[in-house]
């Protein structure tokens, strides 16, 4: 009999596919989804990683960018999760700071994300992202979700979305999200 190395780091993809299911099947404003999501190929994943290593020399306040860059090299798959909103939820709530007529009216503000969006559709992908990293834990599987990650996605152009969280897995002996150093 000849042992695998890592036979745990083999099923990474098929759990993460299992996250994006979570994902797509979490509950929605009036059922309607405008929730995307992907997996990183390996070329992307190291794509981003240099793209938030360019992004991490914007100052001391993105200083952290390089550390998770770094996070996402040691990670073995990465997912992205995103809002790609095309229509507000259509209750004027006013959360976004406009009404539900006038919000897709407005002018666009790209920064690291793109808005205004709507509120209630911004809460929509915090529930997705809730329950895909809620399937990682039942696989026991460490991960961190990451503001940085999305940011160098959608200067890349690797998702139609205007806000974008990356969420990277490892399975290894210790946490590598946890106890990382500030720099």
């Amino acid at each position: 009999m000849q042992l695998e190395i890592n036979p745990e780091k083999e099923i990474i993809e098929t759990v993460a596919k299992i996250m994006l299911i979570s994902a797509r099947t979490a509950p929605k404003a009036k059922g309607e989804d405008e929730i995307v999501t992907g997996i990183l190929s390996y070329e992307e994943k190291e794509k981003i990683a240099k793209e938030m290593d360019v992004i991490g020399e914007r100052g001391d306040a993105f200083k952290f960018f390089k550390r998770d860059a770094q996070n996402v090299r040691d990670s073995e798959a990465v997912i992205l999760v995103g809002l790609n909103f095309k229509k507000p939820v259509g209750v004027n709530c006013g959360a976004c700071g406009f009404d539900c007529n006038t919000i897709l009216k407005q002018k666009t503000n790209e920064i690291d994300y793109s808005g205004p969006v709507c509120t209630i559709r911004a809460i929509d992908l915090g529930i997705a992202i809730g329950s895909l990293v809620s399937v990682a834990k039942e696989f026991s599987v460490d991960n961190r979700v990451m503001y940085s990650i999305g940011v160098a996605a959608r200067k890349l152009g690797l998702m139609e979305a205007q806000i974008i969280l990356g969420i990277p897995l490892s399975v290894k002996g210790k946490n590598i999200f946890f106890d990382r150093k500030p720099l």
